[in-house]
């Protein structure tokens, strides 16, 4: 089905005045979103010598109706479930250990890493019951300010990525990412770093190891809770997929994004309306080694204005990009499509517009409920096997509804 097309200068006054008047963006739904998605990375000193059980879970139900041949739509019906205990031996000091598992309902069959748009090698699967494997984190805190994570890391939505870098989706299905992570948190900036090891190989596997390394930087000129807050996110990921001690004649394949922008939050004290913001970030893509997809290297513009309503949050964004892909991100925002073999799109651009409504039951309890229109103008299909086809543009949406339970025990 085809609607209308961005063409002329009447048809950008029309988009422009569009999305003032939806007054929406990414940035305040994801931080909405942090009451169901993330998790408390801080340690209290005054839990030293105490021993807790925790069950931490997240219920998902969410439905993707893609009118697009970008990728096939899908649905999502299930929970993953994280039972463990949680002891502090000394005031800095936390220890996690449990399992961490996966269920979908209606099959036994489930990928290594995580269902999504991600490359092959990221997604072999295995033949199970349920998905189910160790859970072990370490924590130590060298001051206030900094910490070393080792084990079962801080990721997801914890990590405040953008959109087109990373799709929230992934903190419904994917592993816990694992490996080592530094964070520090100061006045003037919040900084998160990363590596995420998702592939481990001993010597003459038939097969590469893997790995993804991220930072994640807020740069803050004042204080958040200021009535005018503003902070620069500077961003970046690189997945990395090698080794020196395989058997595969497989060549080494690295490929990076990033991001850089500027925020703005107006944040208002008493009443409904409670927040308002702004932000603009300019998005990279570039291949440096292999030849996992056709485009060398890209980018793309993000716009995102938002209003939080009690706990409503009203958003929309507008992305342009130009052979962008995104390594982690919705495949929405990225010129390749996953239908078509070796085919992109040329200068795509979207338009987004979404609900959400989260409400908290207490410390530990959290429900959450989405719902996103993408409005897609996918412009020239660039096709090797068939030529170069106008391809109009499509709206695609869909929704979601989440329960997280987190309840802790204290037992010593």
């Amino acid at each position: 089905m085809e609607y209308f097309r961005i063409t002329g200068k009447y048809g950008r006054w029309v988009l422009t005045a569009w999305l003032t008047v939806a007054g929406t963006g990414y940035l305040c739904a994801q931080q909405y979103l942090e009451r169901v998605y993330q998790t408390d990375s801080r340690i209290d000193s005054l839990h030293k010598g105490k021993l807790y059980v925790t069950v931490d879970n997240l219920n998902f139900f969410r439905n993707n109706e893609w009118a697009t041949v970008m990728t096939p739509g899908y649905t999502l019906p299930g929970f993953w479930l994280q039972p463990k205990i949680a002891y502090y031996p000394m005031k800095n000091i936390k220890i996690e250990a449990g399992l961490h598992s996966l269920w979908l309902w209606g099959t036994n069959r489930y990928p290594s890493y995580a269902y999504s748009q991600l490359p092959q090698w990221e997604g072999e699967a295995s033949s199970s019951f349920v998905h189910v494997f160790p859970y072990l984190r370490a924590q130590v805190a060298f001051s206030d300010r900094v910490q070393l994570v080792l084990g079962d890391l801080y990721g997801g939505a914890n990590h405040r990525l953008i959109e087109p870098l990373y799709n929230p989706e992934l903190n419904l299905t994917a592993d816990p990412e694992s490996g080592l992570q530094l964070l520090y948190n100061a006045p003037w900036m919040d900084l998160d770093t990363w590596v995420n090891w998702t592939q481990f190989i001993y010597r003459s596997d038939a097969k590469q190891e893997a790995f993804c390394y991220g930072l994640s930087i807020r740069l803050k000129a004042n204080r958040p809770e200021s009535p005018l807050h503003l902070y620069f996110p500077l961003q970046a990921l690189a997945q990395h997929q090698g080794g020196q001690i395989d058997m595969t004649d497989l060549p080494v394949q690295t490929v990076m994004n990033g991001g850089a922008g500027a925020g703005l939050d107006w944040n208002l004290h008493g009443g409904l309306l409670r927040q308002i913001s702004l932000e603009w970030d300019v998005a990279g893509y570039y291949q440096h080694a292999g030849n996992r997809w056709p485009l060398k290297s890209g980018y793309g513009t993000y716009t995102a204005l938002s209003a939080g309503i009690a706990d409503f949050r009203i958003k929309s964004a507008y992305w342009r990009c130009d052979r962008f892909i995104s390594l982690l991100g919705n495949s929405l925002f990225g010129a390749p499509s996953l239908s078509i073999e070796d085919a992109y799109f040329e200068r795509p651009e979207m338009v987004t517009l979404s609900l959400s409504y989260t409400r908290s039951f207490g410390a530990g309890y959290a429900l959450g409920i989405d719902f996103d229109l993408y409005q897609r103008f996918a412009g020239r299909l660039n096709d090797p096997a068939s030529g170069i086809s106008r391809v109009g543009a499509k709206y695609n949406y869909s929704f979601g509804i989440y329960f997280r339970v987190n309840p802790s025990f204290l037992i010593k």
